[in-house]
């Protein structure tokens, strides 16, 4: 029975864990289709090579930081419980592996490709497992401090603040860093339009994304005996919440549309696992209508230029769905309780910390010692040429 449960174990969060790796086709499509044609490659083989170069950094580095656990030993110790660890490995590099996707989104179009290389290997070596490690391991006494200080364990299920909250500030760092393209703002502070170039890979972008997060949030048990449908079902009302306010908040314009459902997605992580599904389809509606104001606040009035409103999406929706578990996850909500609304500000407001503190160190070193943006005449010509030496046309020839 023993065998039969280890077992299964692995094939369940192998599963979750499969599930998260095609959600970075939706990281890569999401932007293919928000960016202009002439940087279309260029987000594609951000996404690959930046998750080749968090496995790396995770693997060797970040893993451990977070958990205490290395990978040195034999392949006959690393097989016990058939292979759990190394597969509870890969199912969480997943995780830390999405920061530098949500990052891609709010540089694109302008960032210098071996830089932000760089940048991915020691936001997953060393920033995000730094907080990872504080909020799902118990490291370095934080969640004892805000138990003691505010009567609960911050609690974040699926990481709406350990991921999303993470790497939305991070890139909201980098953003401000890099600056806005070349001419999307002139000097009297009018806005050009930069529009979608796929609204079709925008959508399906959304919908990869959509689907795989039922793997993100119901697999975060990480054992099968720890699944439960309440997960799935308020992931469901949250998904479905984000859609109705991104739609009537957006006044149904497409792009807003389909990042709704990823905007209650975000929200409902941190508290997925105790919400009522009432109180996970007013979290979501929240979220949804937050990335819409909160979006075209940065774009229209404090021209932040980030291109996929990460930071609106993962950094802002990330944060309410900390602060959103401490709300509707108490019992007098219909919650499971176990949660208290000050641990839940509290856990998200170090995270928000940690991420934009990280985040400007990081970018701001790498813009020092080495540059992290393209020329002017490279961005006119287009990343996927200036870096990849390919033109738009030669890369949808038939």
């Amino acid at each position: 029975m023993d065998s039969v449960q280890a077992g299964s174990d692995v094939l369940f969060i192998l599963l979750g864990a499969i599930m998260v790796l095609a959600m970075h086709a939706g990281f890569a499509f999401l932007e293919v289709g928000t960016v202009r044609k002439k940087n279309q490659v260029n987000a594609l083989v951000k996404i690959i090579v930046d998750f080749a170069v968090s496995t790396i950094a995770y693997f060797f580095i970040g893993y451990g930081i977070a958990y205490g656990m290395g990978f040195m030993d034999g392949a006959q110790a690393l097989s016990e419980k058939n292979g759990y660890e190394l597969v509870k490995f890969f199912f969480l590099l997943t995780f830390a592996a999405a920061i530098p996707a949500i990052v891609s989104g709010g540089i694109a179009e302008r960032a210098r490709f071996y830089p932000q290389v760089v940048a991915t290997f020691f936001i997953v070596a060393l920033l995000y497992p730094f907080f990872e490690g504080m909020t799902w391991n118990g490291n370095f006494g934080m969640q004892d401090w805000v138990s003691a200080t505010f009567g609960a364990e911050f609690h974040d299920f699926a990481g709406s603040v350990v991921v999303h909250a993470m790497g939305g500030w991070i890139a909201l760092g980098a953003v401000l860093l890099l600056g806005a393209r070349h001419g999307r703002y002139d000097k009297d502070g009018r806005i050009s339009a930069h529009p979608p170039s796929s609204i079709p890979f925008l959508a399906l972008g959304a919908w990869i994304l959509t689907v795989g997060w039922f793997g993100f949030n119901v697999m975060s048990a990480q054992t099968i005996d720890a699944v439960s449908g309440l997960v799935a079902v308020n992931s469901l009302m949250a998904m479905v919440g984000g859609i109705l306010a991104a739609l009537v908040a957006g006044k149904n314009d497409p792009g807003f549309v389909h990042n709704g459902p990823l905007a209650g997605l975000v929200a409902v992580c941190a508290g997925s696992d105790i919400m009522h599904p009432m109180g996970a389809l007013v979290t979501g509606a929240v979220a949804g209508a937050l990335f819409v104001w909160t979006f075209t606040l940065c774009e229209n009035k404090w021209k932040i230029d980030d291109v996929l409103g990460v930071w609106p999406l993962h950094g802002l929706c990330g944060a309410w769905g900390g602060i959103a578990a401490g709300i509707f996850g108490l019992e007098a909500l219909g919650g499971m309780g176990g949660v208290t609304f000050a641990a839940q500000v509290a856990g998200t407001l170090i995270g928000v910390g940690i991420a934009l503190g990280g985040g400007l160190l990081i970018y701001g070193m790498i813009k020092k010692m080495a540059g992290i943006r393209l020329s002017r005449e490279e961005e006119y010509a287009g990343a996927d040429l200036s870096i990849h030496k390919i033109a738009s046309e030669s890369a949808y020839e038939k």
